[in-house]
Protein backbone atom coordinates (compact mmCIF):
# COMPACT_ATOMS: atom_id res chain seq x y z
CA UNK A 1 0.00 0.00 0.00
CA UNK A 2 1.18 3.52 -0.79
CA UNK A 3 -0.66 5.02 2.18
CA UNK A 4 -0.19 2.93 5.31
CA UNK A 5 -2.34 4.39 8.06
CA UNK A 6 -4.96 2.98 10.42
CA UNK A 7 -7.76 3.69 7.93
CA UNK A 8 -6.26 1.73 5.04
CA UNK A 9 -5.12 -1.16 7.26
CA UNK A 10 -8.50 -1.39 8.97
CA UNK A 11 -10.40 -1.24 5.67
CA UNK A 12 -8.44 -4.19 4.33
CA UNK A 13 -8.82 -6.19 7.55
CA UNK A 14 -12.58 -5.63 7.57
CA UNK A 15 -12.77 -6.54 3.90
CA UNK A 16 -11.11 -9.87 4.60
CA UNK A 17 -13.38 -10.37 7.62
CA UNK A 18 -16.64 -9.80 5.76
CA UNK A 19 -15.62 -12.00 2.84
CA UNK A 20 -14.71 -15.00 5.00
CA UNK A 21 -10.90 -14.73 4.99
CA UNK A 22 -10.32 -14.73 8.74
CA UNK A 23 -6.75 -16.01 8.73
CA UNK A 24 -5.70 -13.39 6.17
CA UNK A 25 -7.30 -10.72 8.36
CA UNK A 26 -5.32 -11.92 11.39
CA UNK A 27 -2.06 -11.88 9.43
CA UNK A 28 -2.81 -8.37 8.16
CA UNK A 29 -3.58 -7.15 11.68
CA UNK A 30 -0.22 -8.47 12.87
CA UNK A 31 1.55 -6.79 9.94
CA UNK A 32 -0.16 -3.51 10.82
CA UNK A 33 1.18 -3.65 14.38
CA UNK A 34 4.67 -4.58 13.14
CA UNK A 35 4.46 -1.64 10.73
CA UNK A 36 4.12 0.62 13.75
CA UNK A 37 0.45 1.49 13.33
CA UNK A 38 -1.37 1.43 16.65
CA UNK A 39 -4.75 -0.34 16.36
CA UNK A 40 -7.73 1.77 17.35
CA UNK A 41 -11.27 0.86 18.36
CA UNK A 42 -12.41 0.42 14.75
CA UNK A 43 -9.47 -1.85 13.95
CA UNK A 44 -10.49 -4.06 16.84
CA UNK A 45 -14.03 -4.27 15.53
CA UNK A 46 -12.54 -5.52 12.25
CA UNK A 47 -10.25 -8.15 13.76
CA UNK A 48 -12.89 -9.39 16.20
CA UNK A 49 -15.37 -9.67 13.32
CA UNK A 50 -12.81 -11.72 11.41
CA UNK A 51 -12.22 -14.03 14.37
CA UNK A 52 -15.95 -14.37 14.90
CA UNK A 53 -16.73 -15.25 11.28
CA UNK A 54 -13.75 -17.60 11.13
CA UNK A 55 -14.40 -19.39 14.41
CA UNK A 56 -11.03 -18.34 15.84
CA UNK A 57 -12.02 -18.41 19.52
CA UNK A 58 -8.62 -18.20 21.20
CA UNK A 59 -7.38 -15.59 18.73
CA UNK A 60 -10.50 -13.49 19.18
CA UNK A 61 -10.42 -13.64 22.97
CA UNK A 62 -6.72 -12.71 22.94
CA UNK A 63 -7.44 -9.59 20.90
CA UNK A 64 -10.42 -8.67 23.04
CA UNK A 65 -8.28 -8.76 26.19
CA UNK A 66 -5.39 -6.89 24.55
CA UNK A 67 -7.66 -3.95 23.71
CA UNK A 68 -7.72 -2.71 27.28
CA UNK A 69 -4.65 -4.41 28.72
CA UNK A 70 -2.19 -3.40 25.99
CA UNK A 71 -3.73 -0.34 24.33
CA UNK A 72 -6.09 1.05 26.96
CA UNK A 73 -9.11 0.85 24.65
CA UNK A 74 -12.40 0.31 26.48
CA UNK A 75 -14.56 -2.28 24.68
CA UNK A 76 -17.71 -0.88 23.10
CA UNK A 77 -20.98 -2.47 22.07
CA UNK A 78 -19.63 -3.69 18.70
CA UNK A 79 -16.70 -5.43 20.41
CA UNK A 80 -18.99 -7.15 22.90
CA UNK A 81 -21.32 -8.20 20.09
CA UNK A 82 -18.42 -9.75 18.18
CA UNK A 83 -17.35 -11.81 21.20
CA UNK A 84 -20.93 -12.92 21.87
CA UNK A 85 -21.08 -13.99 18.23
CA UNK A 86 -17.69 -15.71 18.55
CA UNK A 87 -18.82 -17.88 21.47
CA UNK A 88 -22.19 -18.48 19.87
CA UNK A 89 -20.78 -19.68 16.57
CA UNK A 90 -18.65 -22.20 18.47
CA UNK A 91 -21.74 -23.58 20.18
CA UNK A 92 -20.74 -22.19 23.56
CA UNK A 93 -24.15 -20.64 24.06
CA UNK A 94 -24.13 -20.60 27.85
CA UNK A 95 -20.69 -18.94 27.85
CA UNK A 96 -22.04 -16.36 25.43
CA UNK A 97 -25.13 -15.77 27.56
CA UNK A 98 -23.04 -15.35 30.71
CA UNK A 99 -20.64 -13.03 28.87
CA UNK A 100 -23.45 -10.76 27.68
CA UNK A 101 -25.23 -10.84 31.04
CA UNK A 102 -22.06 -9.67 32.81
CA UNK A 103 -21.01 -6.93 30.41
CA UNK A 104 -19.65 -3.74 31.95
CA UNK A 105 -22.11 -1.74 29.86
CA UNK A 106 -25.80 -2.38 29.26
CA UNK A 107 -26.28 -4.82 26.36
CA UNK A 108 -28.14 -3.46 23.36
CA UNK A 109 -30.41 -5.34 21.03
CA UNK A 110 -27.53 -5.90 18.59
CA UNK A 111 -25.49 -7.75 21.23
CA UNK A 112 -28.39 -9.98 22.22
CA UNK A 113 -29.22 -10.51 18.53
CA UNK A 114 -25.76 -11.97 17.93
CA UNK A 115 -26.54 -14.59 20.56
CA UNK A 116 -30.04 -15.15 19.20
CA UNK A 117 -28.60 -16.00 15.78
CA UNK A 118 -26.37 -18.58 17.44
CA UNK A 119 -29.39 -20.07 19.19
CA UNK A 120 -31.00 -20.50 15.77
CA UNK A 121 -27.97 -22.26 14.32
CA UNK A 122 -27.65 -24.61 17.29
CA UNK A 123 -31.43 -25.06 17.63
CA UNK A 124 -31.59 -24.02 21.28
CA UNK A 125 -35.19 -22.82 21.50
CA UNK A 126 -35.23 -22.50 25.29
CA UNK A 127 -32.32 -20.06 25.36
CA UNK A 128 -33.68 -18.28 22.28
CA UNK A 129 -36.86 -17.50 24.20
CA UNK A 130 -34.85 -15.92 27.02
CA UNK A 131 -32.69 -13.92 24.63
CA UNK A 132 -35.70 -12.74 22.60
CA UNK A 133 -37.27 -11.47 25.81
CA UNK A 134 -34.10 -9.50 26.58
CA UNK A 135 -34.12 -7.94 23.10
CA UNK A 136 -37.75 -6.85 23.36
CA UNK A 137 -36.97 -5.16 26.69
CA UNK A 138 -34.22 -2.95 25.24
CA UNK A 139 -35.62 -2.65 21.72
CA UNK A 140 -39.41 -3.21 21.82
CA UNK A 141 -39.97 -2.14 18.20
CA UNK A 142 -37.45 -4.63 16.82
CA UNK A 143 -39.40 -7.36 15.06
CA UNK A 144 -36.26 -9.40 14.30
CA UNK A 145 -36.44 -11.60 17.42
CA UNK A 146 -40.12 -12.32 16.81
CA UNK A 147 -39.45 -13.49 13.26
CA UNK A 148 -36.40 -15.56 14.17
CA UNK A 149 -38.10 -17.19 17.16
CA UNK A 150 -41.14 -17.92 15.01
CA UNK A 151 -38.83 -19.59 12.49
CA UNK A 152 -37.31 -21.69 15.26
CA UNK A 153 -40.74 -22.78 16.46
CA UNK A 154 -41.57 -23.80 12.89
CA UNK A 155 -38.35 -25.80 12.57
CA UNK A 156 -39.20 -27.59 15.82
CA UNK A 157 -42.70 -28.33 14.54
CA UNK A 158 -44.24 -26.07 17.16
CA UNK A 159 -46.74 -24.57 14.76
CA UNK A 160 -49.13 -23.34 17.46
CA UNK A 161 -46.35 -21.38 19.16
CA UNK A 162 -45.25 -19.93 15.82
CA UNK A 163 -48.82 -18.94 14.97
CA UNK A 164 -49.37 -17.40 18.42
CA UNK A 165 -46.19 -15.35 18.10
CA UNK A 166 -47.16 -14.04 14.68
CA UNK A 167 -50.62 -13.18 15.96
CA UNK A 168 -49.01 -11.13 18.73
CA UNK A 169 -46.89 -9.37 16.11
CA UNK A 170 -50.01 -8.38 14.19
CA UNK A 171 -51.70 -7.12 17.36
CA UNK A 172 -48.69 -4.89 18.00
CA UNK A 173 -48.86 -3.55 14.46
CA UNK A 174 -45.65 -5.28 13.42
CA UNK A 175 -45.29 -6.41 9.82
CA UNK A 176 -42.47 -8.50 8.44
CA UNK A 177 -40.27 -6.68 5.96
CA UNK A 178 -40.82 -8.20 2.48
CA UNK A 179 -37.76 -10.06 1.23
CA UNK A 180 -36.23 -8.31 -1.77
CA UNK A 181 -33.18 -9.07 -3.89
CA UNK A 182 -31.37 -6.92 -6.44
CA UNK A 183 -29.15 -7.98 -9.31
CA UNK A 184 -27.42 -5.85 -11.93
CA UNK A 185 -27.51 -7.05 -15.53
CA UNK A 186 -26.29 -4.95 -18.48
CA UNK A 187 -25.89 -1.84 -16.31
CA UNK A 188 -29.48 -2.02 -15.08
CA UNK A 189 -30.54 -3.02 -11.57
CA UNK A 190 -33.49 -5.42 -11.35
CA UNK A 191 -35.42 -5.91 -8.10
CA UNK A 192 -37.31 -9.05 -7.17
CA UNK A 193 -39.68 -9.59 -4.25
CA UNK A 194 -40.39 -13.10 -2.99
CA UNK A 195 -43.42 -14.57 -4.75
CA UNK A 196 -43.70 -11.66 -7.18
CA UNK A 197 -44.49 -12.66 -10.77
CA UNK A 198 -44.77 -9.18 -12.28
CA UNK A 199 -41.39 -9.05 -14.03
CA UNK A 200 -41.71 -8.95 -17.87
CA UNK A 201 -39.47 -12.01 -18.16
CA UNK A 202 -41.14 -14.01 -15.42
CA UNK A 203 -42.22 -16.85 -17.74
CA UNK A 204 -38.58 -17.36 -18.75
CA UNK A 205 -37.48 -17.04 -15.13
CA UNK A 206 -40.02 -19.66 -14.04
CA UNK A 207 -38.83 -22.04 -16.78
CA UNK A 208 -35.24 -21.57 -15.63
CA UNK A 209 -36.22 -22.16 -11.99
CA UNK A 210 -37.84 -25.46 -12.99
CA UNK A 211 -34.71 -26.39 -14.96
CA UNK A 212 -32.54 -25.58 -11.95
CA UNK A 213 -34.84 -27.60 -9.70
CA UNK A 214 -34.50 -30.69 -11.88
CA UNK A 215 -30.72 -30.37 -12.08
CA UNK A 216 -30.51 -29.93 -8.31
CA UNK A 217 -32.43 -33.18 -7.83
CA UNK A 218 -29.87 -34.99 -9.99
CA UNK A 219 -27.17 -33.63 -7.67
CA UNK A 220 -28.98 -35.19 -4.73
CA UNK A 221 -30.46 -31.97 -3.42
CA UNK A 222 -33.16 -32.45 -0.81
CA UNK A 223 -35.00 -29.26 0.22
CA UNK A 224 -34.51 -28.17 3.83
CA UNK A 225 -38.18 -27.41 4.45
CA UNK A 226 -38.03 -27.12 8.23
CA UNK A 227 -37.70 -23.32 7.98
CA UNK A 228 -40.87 -22.97 5.94
CA UNK A 229 -43.25 -20.75 7.85
CA UNK A 230 -46.44 -22.44 6.70
CA UNK A 231 -48.03 -25.58 8.08
CA UNK A 232 -48.38 -27.12 4.63
CA UNK A 233 -47.23 -30.31 2.90
CA UNK A 234 -43.63 -30.81 1.76
CA UNK A 235 -44.31 -30.22 -1.94
CA UNK A 236 -45.90 -26.85 -1.21
CA UNK A 237 -42.98 -25.91 1.04
CA UNK A 238 -40.58 -26.74 -1.81
CA UNK A 239 -42.53 -24.46 -4.15
CA UNK A 240 -42.48 -21.67 -1.57
CA UNK A 241 -38.70 -21.80 -1.35
CA UNK A 242 -38.31 -21.52 -5.12
CA UNK A 243 -40.28 -18.28 -4.92
CA UNK A 244 -37.63 -16.72 -2.67
CA UNK A 245 -36.30 -13.46 -4.07
CA UNK A 246 -32.62 -14.44 -4.35
CA UNK A 247 -33.45 -17.56 -6.39
CA UNK A 248 -35.57 -15.50 -8.77
CA UNK A 249 -32.72 -12.99 -9.10
CA UNK A 250 -30.17 -15.75 -9.74
CA UNK A 251 -32.38 -17.41 -12.37
CA UNK A 252 -32.88 -14.04 -14.08
CA UNK A 253 -29.12 -13.44 -14.15
CA UNK A 254 -28.44 -16.90 -15.57
CA UNK A 255 -30.74 -16.39 -18.56
CA UNK A 256 -29.48 -12.86 -19.24
CA UNK A 257 -25.70 -13.23 -18.94
CA UNK A 258 -23.12 -15.33 -20.81
CA UNK A 259 -22.18 -18.73 -19.38
CA UNK A 260 -19.48 -18.47 -16.75
CA UNK A 261 -20.27 -14.87 -15.83
CA UNK A 262 -20.19 -14.09 -12.12
CA UNK A 263 -23.51 -13.20 -10.52
CA UNK A 264 -23.82 -10.64 -7.71
CA UNK A 265 -27.01 -10.39 -5.71
CA UNK A 266 -27.91 -8.13 -2.78
CA UNK A 267 -30.66 -9.16 -0.37
CA UNK A 268 -32.25 -7.08 2.38
CA UNK A 269 -32.80 -10.05 4.72
CA UNK A 270 -30.81 -13.05 5.89
CA UNK A 271 -30.49 -15.94 3.41
CA UNK A 272 -32.46 -18.96 4.62
CA UNK A 273 -30.82 -22.37 5.11
CA UNK A 274 -32.43 -23.96 2.06
CA UNK A 275 -31.55 -21.11 -0.30
CA UNK A 276 -27.98 -21.22 1.00
CA UNK A 277 -27.74 -24.96 0.30
CA UNK A 278 -29.36 -24.60 -3.11
CA UNK A 279 -27.14 -21.68 -4.14
CA UNK A 280 -24.02 -23.68 -3.31
CA UNK A 281 -25.17 -26.40 -5.68
CA UNK A 282 -26.29 -23.91 -8.34
CA UNK A 283 -22.78 -22.43 -8.36
CA UNK A 284 -21.48 -25.94 -9.04
CA UNK A 285 -23.89 -27.14 -11.73
CA UNK A 286 -23.94 -23.79 -13.54
CA UNK A 287 -20.20 -23.24 -13.11
CA UNK A 288 -20.81 -19.74 -11.88
CA UNK A 289 -19.39 -17.74 -9.03
CA UNK A 290 -22.35 -16.30 -7.16
CA UNK A 291 -21.87 -13.55 -4.60
CA UNK A 292 -24.79 -12.82 -2.30
CA UNK A 293 -24.71 -9.93 0.15
CA UNK A 294 -27.45 -10.46 2.73
CA UNK A 295 -28.09 -8.32 5.82
CA UNK A 296 -25.34 -10.10 7.74
CA UNK A 297 -22.38 -10.76 5.46
CA UNK A 298 -21.06 -11.63 2.01
CA UNK A 299 -21.47 -15.18 0.72
CA UNK A 300 -19.11 -16.27 -2.06
CA UNK A 301 -20.52 -19.41 -3.66
CA UNK A 302 -18.18 -21.28 -5.96
CA UNK A 303 -17.92 -24.93 -6.98
CA UNK A 304 -20.47 -26.02 -4.41
CA UNK A 305 -18.94 -24.26 -1.42
CA UNK A 306 -19.51 -20.97 0.41
CA UNK A 307 -16.95 -18.67 1.97
CA UNK A 308 -18.98 -18.48 5.19
CA UNK A 309 -18.35 -22.14 5.96
CA UNK A 310 -22.11 -22.61 6.38
CA UNK A 311 -22.31 -20.31 9.40
CA UNK A 312 -23.98 -16.94 9.01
Amino acid sequence: MVLRDSVTWTSMIMGYALHGHAHDAVILFEKMVIDGVKPNSVAYVAILTACSHGGLIEEGWKHFKSMSQKYGIAPGIEHYAAIADLFGRAGRLLDAYEFVSNMHIKPTGSVWSALLSACRVHKNVELAEKVSHEITKVDPKNMGPYVLLSNMYSIAGRWKDASKLRTNMKKKGMRKTPACSWVEVKNKVHAFVSGDKSHPQYNQIETELKNISERLKVEGYVPETSEALHDVDEEQKHDLFFAHSERIAIAFAIINTPAGTSIRVTKNLRVCVDCHTATKLISKIMRREIVVRDNNRYHHFKGGDCSCGDYW
